[in-house]
């Protein structure tokens, strides 16, 4: 079990969460989601702030698996091998993501970033409960997006990005699906570990709740987001299945109200 520290941690809105990562002094972090520049429209700047979203997204992705490496080096070397996979692949994704920003005309750091699934993902001092987090929830749910957003930049005309997108959707899928069986391998081996599942996704819940726009909120793009999603995203079933949820799981995803509206508000689009 991990312990932090309070140097270890910082308060937002009473919550507290993981310090953000080291970032080079062109990034300018924010800690709620009012202060991006989210414009949610597919102007020129538009696409260049949600490929610049993204890339930071798989940075902080890289970091979390690559923080699990240092924090739980007992972990069964199979599993340890999974998260050095899935390593090369955000470091991979970031790469082409931030080649993509720049042949947009983009730069690095033009946006401000936030670190939320670091900051709420490395709080947990389980590996199990960032397993249940990072892969199994946040990835899940990108999953669902990045269906949305190859179909949405193909609409636009923009078949290159949709293609980036594509191929780091076939990635994400095995990142959750590592997750998936190695927690289900490890309940079978000791049911205690539901616990601890139940725990994260319980704390991920009072984050989001806490952390959610207020009435009014408008955000550093100027657009209005009370009730303001990127997309209208919906379960990915078919991808899905590929990275391990059982029909009953999917069944649900599918019910949970307000899910579009969560996966858009925390996912990278």
């Amino acid at each position: 079990m991990l312990a932090l520290t309070a140097n270890d941690t910082k308060s937002v809105r009473g919550i507290i969460l993981r310090r953000d990562p080291a970032r080079e002094d062109c990034f300018r972090v924010v800690h709620l989601h009012h202060d991006m520049q989210d414009y949610g429209d597919m102007s020129a700047v538009s696409r260049r702030q949600r490929v610049h979203q993204h890339m930071h997204n798989e940075m902080q992705s890289l970091e979390i698996a690559a923080q699990c490496l240092v924090d739980f080096p007992d972990t069964p070397w199979e599993l340890r091998m999974e998260l050095a996979r899935q390593c090369w692949d955000e470091s991979r994704h970031t790469m082409l993501l931030q080649n993509r920003l720049y042949e947009l005309g983009g730069r690095k750091g033009e946006f401000p970033v936030m670190n939320y699934e670091w900051s709420v993902t490395c709080m947990m001092n389980s590996l199990v409960g960032r397993l249940a987090l990072q892969n199994r929830t946040f990835e899940g749910g990108e999953i669902d997006l990045l269906r949305e957003l190859v179909d949405m930049w193909e609409k636009a005309g923009d078949e290159r990005t949709a293609e980036v997108l594509g191929g780091i959707l076939a990635d994400e899928i095995q990142h959750v699906r590592f997750a998936n069986n190695w927690l289900k391998r490890l309940a079978r081996e000791d049911p205690r570990i539901l616990l601890q599942v139940a725990q994260a996704v319980r704390f991920l819940k009072g984050v989001t709740i806490a952390l959610a726009p207020l009435a009014g909120d408008v955000n550093a793009a100027g657009v209005n987001l009370t009730g303001y999603v990127h997309l209208d995203v919906f379960a990915n079933v078919e991808d899905r299945r590929h990275a391990g949820f059982t029909e009953e799981e999917i069944a649900e995803i599918l019910r949970q109200e307000g899910f579009a509206g969560l996966v858009a508000q925390t996912g990278s689009g």
